[in-house]
Formats: structure tokens, sequence, C-alpha cells
């Protein structure tokens, strides 16, 4: 059963570092491919700085780092005001979290990790703010993707271990490492892999760089 946020937690909001991979814009979201590798591409980039411009506005994140090897996201990415550090493991996506997660807490060492998947179009700094101060003290915890399957967001709190184990039935796994799951609402699930979950996200509501990427391309 999803714990609520707020059962539990510390009666003061701890400061968080964000940690959000980005893949390379040239394979990124290949499930929205029917759209065009140009489409696609603009997407997946519109995804992530609206990803990072939440994390940057949310009242409980101190710093944002952006795990990338891509050239363009990473130029558009920092002028927002994102820490953009390369993809040093080159192993993957858990590997790539688990690198940001240690460029976190060696500038900050007392800060929580939150792991924010880059594809959430919908996601508000209010809500990201509500679903870290109902993580535990001393734990670590996750939200799942509005499949059930899949994880949209991992924190971990300051002196715990982030270990990441995003992917296909990442609920699963997350939950057996001792990670509580919080209920969260829609926009924190959402994450836009088809052309169905972002008629979705637009029900929602997008952000910025969304929605303008949507206008230039209409």
């Amino acid at each position: 059963m999803p714990q609520a946020p707020g059962t539990s937690r510390s009666p003061t909001t701890p400061t968080w570092g964000a940690v959000v991979p980005v893949k390379r814009l040239d394979v990124a979201k290949s499930r929205l491919a029917a759209y065009g590798d140009p489409v696609r591409a603009e997407l997946a980039l519109a995804f992530a700085c609206d990803v990072v411009t939440a994390c940057l506005s949310c009242v409980s994140v101190s710093t944002v780092v952006v795990v990338t090897d891509d050239g363009r996201a990473a130029a558009v990415l920092r002028e927002l005001g994102a820490q953009v550090v390369p993809d040093g493991p080159d192993r993957g996506l858990n590997p790539a979290l688990a690198h940001g997660a240690r460029v976190v807490r060696a500038a900050l060492p007392a800060v929580g990790v939150v792991a924010v998947s880059a594809d959430l179009a919908s996601l508000r700094s209010e809500d990201l703010a509500a679903m870290l101060v109902g993580v535990p003290r001393g734990q670590r915890a996750f939200v799942a993707d509005s499949d059930r399957l899949g994880t949209t967001l991992l924190a971990a709190c300051a002196g715990v271990a982030l270990l990441p184990s995003f992917g296909l039935h990442s609920r699963a796994r997350h939950l057996a490492s001792g990670a509580i799951e919080l209920e969260a609402g829609e926009a924190l699930r959402r994450d836009v892999d088809t052309p169905d979950d972002l008629g979705q996200a637009l029900l929602l509501g997008v952000g910025r760089h969304t929605a303008q990427a949507l206008a230039r391309l209409a």
C-alpha cells in the first residue's frame, strides 16, 4: 500500500539535490518515432527542460545535476541553471543516476538526493516539493508511474544510498529493496513514452517548453 505524503516524515523539510538523466537526443523517446526524428528529439529536449525548470523552482531543491552526453541538451539545460556532467560510467540509466548522486553529495554531503525522470512533461515544482516532504526521515521513497510498473521519482534522505533500479518493473524492485512507495498525483506519475502518454500529459497541463515545442511543431 503506498504511503501518503506526510506520514512519519521529518518535521522540517530537508534540502535535496535533484539528478535528471538525459539520453542523447538522437536515441531518446524512440516510441515517439512516428512523429519523425526531428520532432521526437525536439520533444525529448522540451520534456527535459520542463523537468529541470520544475526542479530548479522547487523550494526543497538546492541543486540540479543533469547527467548527459548530448551536447545540445547539455548547453540548453546548463543555460537554464542546471549543473551538467557527462555520463562517466556510460553503462545505462541506473549507473548514470548513481554517478549523478555522487556528484551531488561530493559538493553537498548533507543533502538528500532525488532522481527525477526527464520525461515528466506535466511536473510542477509544488508537486515535487510535496513529494519530498513525504519522504520518511532516514529512508528511501519512490513514486510509481501511471501503469504502476515503473518508477518516475526515487528519493534517498541524507546519508542513505540512492540505489536506483529504474526500468521495466522497477516498482517491484524498489519495493523489494526497502524503498517506500508514496502516493502522488498524476502529474508526478505521467511519464511520456508514447503519443497516448503525451495526450494524457496535455490533459494534465504541460510545462512551458513542451507547450512551446508543440506549438512550433504544429
